[in-house]
């Protein structure tokens, strides 16, 4: 059974017959760190790329441009990370920033759980840090996903379509997800902008904001098996003006 509301015209809209489909994809969203090499097809991935547009954006700007990449591409951009990404620290910077310079409560606290979750469950220990490494190393791979996709805005763009371009992300996880996939946000890229422009037709106004995975997840993975926590309600709202 579907209800009505009203736009700002007064025109209706119709309600969804199975409103749980949405709350599904949006609550079995995760970000999958080990794939299967089993193909997506290429109408699948616009579909969903075109669902996502609908993303709400200031003055319907739309800032956001994706490059998808598979096949020869994709293996040569992961080629080309893996040799940068071995490079001294401080060779390569994001052209913004995306954590603190110093972390802080109750953020710190999180970063650190899910990062020792993770490696928990992958068999790295305190200390290991050539496993980290390593560790970090898979995002450029793409985590084996057959298809990757590096996202980019328009710098001279303010931080409202920053805020856009999120929208446009989650869209796009949680479009993948109604149809069955998985995929792993990853501002692990941003640094590599340089790396990026050299074997990608990237704007000179373009800045990468991240990559992407996508594709369907290995279930027998064991860090597949990391479940993350969400604050409890209480902790991040405030009711007000509520009988």
């Amino acid at each position: 059974m579907t209800h009505s509301t009203t736009n700002g015209n007064g025109a209706p809209h119709a309600g969804l017959a199975n409103p749980s489909a949405v709350e599904t994809a949006l609550t079995s969203r995760r970000s999958v760190r080990a794939f299967l090499p089993r193909p997506v097809e290429r109408s699948l991935v616009e579909r969903i790329l075109t669902v996502a547009a609908r993303a709400p954006s200031g003055t319907n700007m739309q800032p956001w441009k994706v490059y998808v990449l598979t096949g020869a591409v994709r293996e040569r951009v992961s080629q080309a990370l893996l040799v940068a990404h071995d490079a001294p620290e401080g060779t390569y910077r994001a052209e913004y920033r995306y954590y603190p310079v110093a972390f802080f409560e109750p953020y710190l606290a999180r970063r650190r759980k899910i990062g020792w979750d993770l490696y928990g469950l992958v068999g790295i220990k305190r200390g290991e840090k050539d496993k980290m490494h390593r560790q970090h190393g898979r995002n450029f791979v793409f985590f084996d996903a057959p298809v990757g996709m590096i996202f980019t805005i328009d710098r001279r763009l303010e931080r409202g379509s920053w805020l856009d371009h999120g929208m446009f992300l989650q869209a796009v996880m949680t479009a993948a997800r109604g149809h069955g996939l998985d995929t792993c946000p990853q501002a692990a890229f941003a640094p590599f902008h340089q790396v990026l422009r050299e074997i990608l037709p990237i704007g000179e106004n373009e800045s990468v904001v991240c990559g992407m995975s996508l594709g369907y997840a290995d279930p027998d993975a064991p860090e597949n098996r990391l479940e993350t926590e969400r604050a409890p309600l209480e902790d991040f709202s405030a009711f007000l003006g509520w009988s």
